[in-house]
Order: C-alpha cells, then sequence, then structure tokens
C-alpha cells in the first residue's frame, strides 16, 4: 500500500515518541505533510538549536512534554488520543552518553519501550504500531558482510546493549500477550541507524560537529576517522517505517517481524570520506585527526545491515546515492546558517516531497 493512499494516514491520530528528537520531528513533519493528526510525546528538544524548534513543528502537532520513563502518564496520553497509529522513536540515542549515564540509558530504551507496549495493551480498537530499535542492537563483531534479522542480538557498550534488550522485551510481549486472535494490536520493529540530514545538532555526532565548528570557522576534531559506517539519509529510514506501518495495517503476517533499513552495500563510507564530501558544500573547511589523542570509550569501527527482507517484503530500497545524501544534508544546513532566525519548516517539507518524487520516479511502492 502506498503511503499516500488518502485512507491510511490522512485524518488518523497518530502517536510518536521522541517527536521532539532529530528522527522523530522529521517523521512528525512528514505525517503532517500527509494529513494525519499527530500527537507527539517527548522531553524537550536534546539540543539548542534543534530540527524540532527551528523547523516549528509546536504548532503543527499536538506537542506533549511526557518522559516515557514514566509509565501511569503515557498510558493515559494513549486512552485519550485512541491512536490508529504507533511510532515510538523515543530513546537516549548516544553511544557516549551511554557510557556516562547507562542507567538512565537501560531506563528509557528498555524501560521505556516496556511502557509503550503497556500502553498499547490497554487498547481495544485496532492500531498499528511500528517501534524503533537500532542496527546497534546486534552483536556486533564487525564482520564484513550485513546483519541480517535473524542474526544474534547484543552489543559492546551500554547503548547497543539498551537497544538488543529493547527488541527482545518487544519479542516477549509479541508472544505473549499480542499474539492471542482477539488482540486488535499489530506491531513490527524498524532498525536502522548512522542517519544524517539537516537539523541534527546532537553532541558527538559527525555532522553536528562538523557544521557547528565550521560556522564559527573553527576546526572540526576527528576522533576515529577510519570507522565505516552506512551513512543515509534521515528520510530513507522514515520511508521504510511509513512503509511497514502501510503494510502491516493489511498484512497480518507480517506481526512480530523485524525490518532492516540501511542504504546499499557502496554506501559504506569513512569518517573522513563523510568529511570530505561534507567540505565541498561549504566554505572555511578544516579538521584534524586526533585519533591517536582520544582516549574516549570503544565504538565499532564497521556496521553493515542486510535489507534484503525489506526488499522483498515491502518493496522498499534506499533511494539516494552517497553525493545525493551529502548534498540533501549540506544544502539543509546552510539554508539555516543563511538565516537562523527563519523557519525551515518549508525546507524540511520541500525535501520530504522532493525525496517522494524520487521514489516515485524508481517506481517504489510506497510512493505510488
Amino acid at each position: 500500500m502506498s503511503i499516500h493512499s488518502p485512507q491510511l494516514f490522512s485524518k488518523k491520530r497518530i502517536l510518536v515518541t521522541g517527536h521532539t528528537g532529530f528522527k522523530g520531528s522529521w517523521l512528525a513533519a512528514w505525517l503532517t505533510q500527509l494529513g494525519a493528526k499527530v500527537t507527539g510525546v517527548a522531553l524537550d528538544p536534546p539540543s539548542d538549536p534543534s530540527h524540532f524548534e527551528v523547523a516549528g513543528l509546536a504548532g503543527a502537532v499536538d506537542d506533549r512534554r511526557v518522559d516515557i520513563r514514566t509509565g501511569g502518564a503515557l498510558k493515559e496520553i494513549v486512552e485519550a488520543v485512541q491512536p490508529d497509529f504507533v511510532f515510538h522513536l523515543a530513546a537516549q540515542a548516544l553511544v557516549r552518553r551511554s557510557y556516562e549515564d547507562p542507567v538512565l540509558t537501560y531506563e528509557t530504551n528498555v524501560r521505556g519501550t516496556i511502557h509503550v507496549l503497556e500502553a498499547l495493551r490497554e487498547l481495544h480498537k485496532p492500531c498499528t504500531a511500528v517501534l524503533i530499535t537500532s542496527d546497534k542492537c546486534y552483536n556486533n563483531v564487525e564482520w564484513v558482510w550485513g546483519y541480517r534479522e535473524t542474526d544474534a542480538l547484543g552489543g559492546p557498550d551500554p547503548y547497543s546493549a539498551s537497544k538488543a534488550g529493547a527488541d527482545i522485551a518487544i519479542r516477549s510481549y509479541v508472544k505473549s500477550f499480542f499474539s492471542k486472535p482477539e488482540s486488535p494490536v499489530r506491531i513490527a520493529v524498524g532498525r536502522a541507524g548512522n542517519v544524517i540530514g539537516g537539523g541534527d545538532w546532537a553532541a558527538d555526532r559527525i555532522v553536528p560537529d562538523c557544521v557547528r565548528a565550521w560556522s564559527r570557522n573553527e576546526v572540526v576534531e576527528l576522533r576515529n576517522p577510519q570507522a565505516t559506517r552506512p551513512w543515509q539519509h534521515v528520510l530513507e529510514p522514515l520511508s521504510g517505517y511509513l512503509a511497514l506501518a502501510a503494510e502491516l495495517t493489511v498484512r497480518p503476517e507480517l506481526h512480530g517481524d523485524a525490518f532492516n533499513f540501511g542504504p546499499a552495500v557502496q554506501q559504506n563510507h569513512t569518517v573522513l570520506e563523510l568529511v570530505e564530501r561534507m567540505g565541498r558544500y561549504w566554505e572555511q573547511v578544516r579538521w584534524k585527526d586526533i585519533s591517536g589523542q582520544d582516549s574516549g570509550p570503544y565504538e565499532s569501527g564497521l556496521l553493515k545491515l542486510n535489507c534484503d527482507k525489506a526488499l522483498h517484503l515491502l518493496k522498499w530500497q534506499a533511494l539516494l546515492d552517497f553525493e545525493q545524501t551529502v548534498k540533501f544534508t549540506a544544502d539543509w544546513y546552510k539554508r539555516y546558517y543563511q538565516n537562523p532566525r527563519r523557519s525551515m519548516l518549508d525546507v524540511t517539507l520541500g525535501q520530504i516531497s522532493e525525496y517522494s518524487e524520487i521514489a516515485k520516479e524508481k517506481g517504489l511502492k510506497w510512493a505510488q
């Protein structure tokens, strides 16, 4: 089913957790463009500036500031909203912060996810829920082929382990509580990571580090320039989550399944390659390698996903090549820094429309 079908998202009640975050705010913007009635549940934006604020999304959604670790408050919102769809993206999403505050990380990512599941248990109406974990939920031994949805979960750092824990909890709840014939709720899991795009100002992420430094004519420090990541624009996995929700609504056999959403294999590039390519669109570009000086915690050097399942069952695939991914990202930031006081909502919605047109030209099912 196409996400543009009038009967799918238009005028539907949709709950998005983490709507003030980077991915969540882009998803909220996309859903409002599709005509949905979006209620967001999240803490305050995680950075200043933030995509949520500079795009003026507080006026476009029902903005609820609630900590998902507070299960009672979340249940009350779900009961009041009676959502047709739920997209769960709220998380403590930073690897380095997970070392600094592992308790917060586990409470948010595991306990918070359980609270979402508990709230869904109270629904007595049809609801399609896409719960987002991470590509880092896999037990990453840094092999050269992509992880499949059936590979072992795990993770050496608190963030990765917490995402594996959330994934295991979801699987348990599906089997224990949502597999009964009378259950009206359908659930699936989306796994993705290493997204870039306009409006991300999180700490310890390479693109935000670059634009912050370069906008001030400063040097950006590269902790691990040879680390390889499957870089993808934020709209890539979001299109996957929307496509998954569309298919799950009409295909009950997808209930309980997990799906990887990542770029093509050739999209794996080093941090240095990403910085060099970003530098083509920016003035006053400077960086230095501090990999021999940084004594920070362990971060994986290689991680790839196999996305054949999404291609086969959802007809989903990533659209943008590396050059397009970087250009979308750099163009958004350049527009922002030309006039930081302006609303960026039109730029965000413009990129969503452009991305959807590319998908339509390529004949992808979700975009027709």
